[in-house]
């Protein structure tokens, strides 16, 4: 094989750029740091990393972004910081998703030169897509099982997160469907306790989805989470099947990478993959993953549905990153196995930010979850349904929201419960 993976970081250092790259590169493939008998010229020119990219971006950094116990401070007192791409040959690792992140986000972040490492991107060669299924569903295969087509999917997480047993959760979801709604979730939280079991809550929820579907034609999307170990998973997604249901949620990093490949394999259903955890990948700017990079390993895995977060969320992402997220999830991978995945924007999502959503994203390929927007609304979880929809239906025609809320009461209300 002749192809190659190319990743691209943000590295700091107090030491030379140049050395400290090539350092790197040897680190994650063919050396170590004193030489070794067999690590011959030809070998190194085979099978080692390389550095195909060095850009400097700050030489006068006065303090590191992340302390270092064994590391002397600069002499001249500089902290350099450099855009670095690190490209290795295929034929080392074989298209592999658990060894790629062996070799692009393994021992980098604990070399003693680094006082800061972000992997910003990665690019895979067509053997991944080769050899991984990829999404089953992706944005079409959604709509198709949702029924809606040319505009978002409106949605909701069954709140309260816990304490709601079987038959409550299927009376919040009956009043859901009768207000239309596209899509419901389980919160993270909820999987397989003593409280709400999991085959007792899929029974009686898809008991509800079923007869509403039967008046309406249309089958609300339920994503109920069946995180576990793999036999777990497995025993769950059946019982899934058994009962109708058109969708699975499952935490990214609770299952791991293994466990997402082998759900996406055995799986037959949609994956509504939840990044729960997200925040101790990324949160420091000098550390961790982009989501660029991040999401690309799990699309490929066999992701159908991706959480990006959502503009003017309660957590501490910027809206332009969430916006840059989400784009991503639909861009295309490969010319010929495009991979794209519905983006799902989430926390603390209302009526309010269906406008900038829509005018950031610049398409209607995503699903909307609103919690405490639809379930506190004042009139009910009916009204703020509606509300949703109809802020929606604003965006999508260019239209105010105020203005659109004059002859619409339920979007009044939600408008002034998040004023």
């Amino acid at each position: 094989m002749s192809s190659r993976i190319e990743a691209d970081y943000l590295l700091e250092t107090p030491g030379d750029v140049r050395r400290v790259a090539d350092f790197m590169a040897g680190e994650q493939s063919s050396g170590t740091f004193l030489p070794v008998p067999g690590e011959t010229p030809e070998l190194k020119a085979r099978a080692a990393a390389q550095v195909t990219r060095l850009e400097i971006l700050d030489d006068d950094l006065r303090a590191p972004s992340l302390p270092s116990a064994r590391l002397a401070a600069p002499s001249d007192g500089k902290y350099r910081r450099a855009l670095l791409t690190l490209s290795w040959p295929l034929s080392t690792l074989g298209p592999s998703l658990p060894n790629l992140l062996a070799t692009i986000a393994g021992n980098l972040f604990e070399l003693k030169p680094v006082t800061g490492l972000r992997l910003l991107d990665v690019r895979l060669p067509h053997e991944f897509a080769d050899a991984y299924p990829g999404p089953r569903s992706g944005v079409e295969g959604t709509r198709r099982l949702a029924g809606v087509h040319g505009r978002p999917l409106i949605g909701t997480i069954i709140k309260p997160s816990v304490g709601l047993g079987p038959q409550e959760t299927a009376d919040v979801v009956d009043e859901l469907c009768r207000a239309g709604i596209d899509f419901i979730k389980d919160d993270e939280l909820q999987a397989d306790g003593p409280a709400c079991p999991f085959d007792r809550r899929v029974e009686a929820v898809m008991r509800v989805i079923d007869r509403h579907a039967d008046r309406t034609g249309r089958k609300t999307m339920y994503a109920f989470n069946l995180t576990g170990d793999l036999d777990q998973m497995r025993r769950r997604h059946d019982t899934l099947l058994k009962h109708g249901a058109t969708c699975m949620m499952a935490s990214l990093n609770s299952v791991g990478l293994v466990g997402m490949i082998e759900l996406a394999r055995f799986g037959q259903l949609p994956i509504h993959a939840h990044r729960n955890g997200w925040g101790y990948l990324t949160r420091h700017p000098a550390l961790g993953w982009s989501y660029i990079a991040w999401q690309k390993i799990w699309r490929l895995a066999g992701a159908d549905h991706m959480h990006v977060n959502g503009i003017g969320n309660k957590f501490a992402e910027e809206d332009e990153s969430c916006i840059a997220s989400a784009r991503e999830c639909l861009t295309p991978m490969f010319a010929d196995k495009p991979c794209t995945v519905m983006p799902v924007f989430s926390s603390a999502q209302t009526a309010q930010q269906a406008p900038a959503t829509y005018q950031g994203l610049g398409s209607t390929n995503l699903i909307v979850t609103a919690g405490g927007g639809i379930m506190a609304h004042p009139l009910g979880a009916a009204a703020g349904v509606a509300a949703l929809q109809e802020a929606w239906q604003a965006a999508l025609e260019g239209v105010p929201l105020a203005e659109f809320a004059r002859t619409r009461p339920n979007l009044q209300r939600a408008l002034e419960m998040t004023a």
